[in-house]
């Protein structure tokens, strides 16, 4: 028998539980009860799902009528059964009944293989390796750099194998980006349900696509009940770390002066943490607020105000629709435009009815967001590949990314039927995931409003009183905001990290060209981890979370095997990076961002992808799982000799 996930509870009432039904996901309620009952019957013809016709959640299964009434009826009478104590829940599927289940509901055949990575996802296998051997003697400490996702979730992992840690924070609260970011619209582009930690499900998001503020609570919340707060100094400014090699220890240093030893040091600011401001001239002249939406004014109010908005990627598509809400005027300037994917689910709030099912009904939350792992994830990695024998290269890279190019450009083209000037400016000439492919939150609606304009003049300076653009023109404006992104491939930039014999990681990465083993370890700095480091974004789609949640589970795995052997260091060895390097690059340049004629942030100066991550979450998975320890020098306490693997 195995034990239900939290926070599911078997107290419901019987009207409840059938007026819930009516609003369930059928796909991952079918899933769901197989889990619990052991039984195939529940996805297997005629009960077996659809495959869905669009990003939508397909809650329907393509069931008539009759099919869906019997699905319900016999629901009910199973969740019953299990609620009164007449249905024992089944043992924990095995990794290849997981592949089964999740195969049936989506309408596809996944890898025989994945079905770990799913149960570690479904939360219904352990991800963390706990010490077995804890030395009474020695104490194996972590310096934690930031409190946003990854710092807190290995924070809890840490907690979980009795590591003792302290999280650095430098702002005053946790939650990394949803703490820093505060302009009106913000949001994420990832659903709800994906964007939390496996072993922390929300069983309560208000919306598909979260606002800011749900998000940042949930952040809170995780430190609160983690009892991770606690271990966290808020106000702490990290301004560089140095290995003492004879100590054995990482001696971090402070922006008070104050230093920190530790065993180890992990890095978990992020890739998204420096905002990018453009060199464009007298920026710094303008006589009213001017600002980036990572530094965003909480007293700011654009009511009546006119705003210009100096970029279109991912923050100005939350922002305009929001601004144009309230604002007199808001034109914004545009370097190239972006593609905007659709999805039904991104106005919409979740029903009082789906949260009664996330909590009652065991497994449902789980399967739900399964599915969207799938079907937002992996399943997608095919549209980035490049075919080199592929007809088209000038519109997209191979088929499928064609079909999905068409499929955009309709969109557009409806939303700007009536406005071919508005048009032209707005269909993009790169294929499909050559910049980070957005969700749309009515930024074509927006665009049809009387209060918005879209410039796309090159801009030759900002001057007192608003932007000038390359044809003369004086665009005056009361607020501008720079919506201009992050300085992603400065990894660390702001950190002095220097490892054995002084060698600072700036010296090693130059200022732009951060690598990693795994994205994770770097040859000459022992006991020194990167989480969503170099290489480690997944640009296919899917979520940040799981990642961090595959990276996390490597590290918690090293650093155990340092309790459990009595290791004074582990440290990646050259040969190791360097073979993962030379993978790295050749899975990268079959990658639509290496396709020709696209800028992105992507890339460093010298044309390298240093952000995005080449493979599919069970391929990353498959690589970092289970570390490979005759990849790393690992050094005994005792004698502080290498230990071979």
């Amino acid at each position: 028998m195995q034990s239900l996930p939290s926070p599911v509870s078997a107290d419901f009432r019987d009207e409840d539980l059938r007026d819930a039904l009516e609003s369930a996901n059928l796909p991952s309620l079918l899933a769901a009860l197989a889990h619990l009952t052991g039984e195939d019957r529940w996805v297997s013809p005629p009960w077996q799902p659809t495959p869905p016709p669009d990003l939508g959640d397909h809650d329907s299964a393509g069931f008539d009528d009759e099919t869906r009434a019997a699905v319900l009826a016999a629901s009910f009478d199973t969740l019953r059964a299990w609620r009164d104590g007449e249905l024992t829940p089944a043992p924990t599927p095995s990794p290849e009944r997981l592949v089964r289940l999740l195969s049936a509901t989506v309408g596809d055949r996944l890898p025989e293989d994945y079905g770990r990575l799913l149960g570690e996802e479904l939360g219904a296998y352990p991800r963390a390796s706990v010490p077995s051997r804890p030395d009474p003697d020695r104490e194996v400490s972590v310096v934690i750099v930031g409190a946003g996702a990854s710092g807190l979730c290995l924070a809890v992992r840490l907690a979980e194998a009795g590591i003792p840690y302290v999280v650095l924070e430098k702002g005053h609260d946790v939650g990394g980006t949803w703490n820093d970011n505060t302009y009106p619209g913000c949001g994420v582009d990832t659903p709800s349900h994906l964007y939390s930690l496996s072993f922390a499900p929300n069983p309560q998001w208000s919306r598909y696509f979260a606002r800011r503020g749900e998000l940042a609570r949930y952040w809170r919340d995780l430190a609160d009940e983690h009892g991770v707060r606690s271990k966290i100094r808020f106000g702490t400014e990290v301004t560089g770390a140095t290995w003492d090699d004879d100590a054995a220890e990482w001696v971090t240093t402070l922006s008070t002066g104050e230093e920190i030893r530790s065993t180890a040091l992990v890095s978990a600011v992020g890739l998204l943490n420096v905002p990018s401001i453009p060199a464009i001239a007298g920026l710094d002249s303008f006589e009213g607020p001017c600002l980036h939406t990572a530094r965003w004014d909480a007293d700011l109010d654009l009511t009546g105000q006119r705003v210009a908005v100096i970029g279109t990627g991912a923050s100005a598509m939350q922002l305009v629709p929001a601004a144009s809400k309230v604002a007199a005027e808001v034109r914004v300037f545009q370097r190239s435009p972006q593609w905007a994917m659709p999805h039904p689910l991104q106005p919409r709030e979740v029903p009082e009815a789906v949260h009664f099912l996330n909590r009652h009904v065991p497994w449902y939350q789980g399967w739900y967001r399964l599915r969207l792992f799938w079907r937002m994830g992996d399943k997608l990695h095919g549209l980035l590949q490049i075919d080199p024998d592929f007809a088209h290269p000038d519109r997209a890279i191979n088929r499928g990314n064609d079909g999905l190019r068409r499929l955009l450009t309709g969109f557009v083209q409806a939303s700007l039927k009536d406005r071919p000037d508005l048009l032209e400016k707005s269909l993009p000439t790169y294929p499909p995931y050559g910049k980070r492919l957005l969700v749309d939150h009515g930024w074509y609606r927006t665009l049809l409003k009387d209060n918005v304009e879209l410039v796309t003049d090159g801009i030759s300076e900002v001057t007192p009183k608003g932007v000038r653009t390359a044809d003369g023109v004086e665009h005056e404006a009361d607020v501008v905001v720079l919506a201009t992104g992050f300085n992603a491939v400065k990894v660390l930039e702001t950190l002095d990290i220097r490892g054995r014999d002084g060698r600072a990681l700036h010296e090693l990465w130059g200022s732009d060209d951060g690598r990693a083993h795994l994205g994770i370890s770097v040859p000459g700095f022992p006991n020194f981890f990167c989480l969503y480091g170099p290489n480690t974004n997944t640009g296919h789609g899917g979520t940040v979370i799981a990642g961090t949640e595959i990276q996390v589970q490597h590290v918690t795995a090293l650093l155990s095997t340092l309790v459990d052997e009595r290791l004074a260091s582990v440290e990646v060895r050259q040969e190791a990076f360097d073979r993962y390097d030379a993978e790295l690059g050749e899975a990268l340049d079959r990658t639509i961002w290496n396709h020709r004629g696209m800028d992105t942030y992507y890339r460093n100066s010298k044309g390298r992808i240093v952000t995005n991550s080449p493979w599919q979450y069970i391929e990353y998975w498959r690589r970092t799982h289970e570390p490979v320890l005759a990849d790393f020098h690992l050094r005994a306490v005792d004698e502080r000799a290498e230990v071979t693997a």
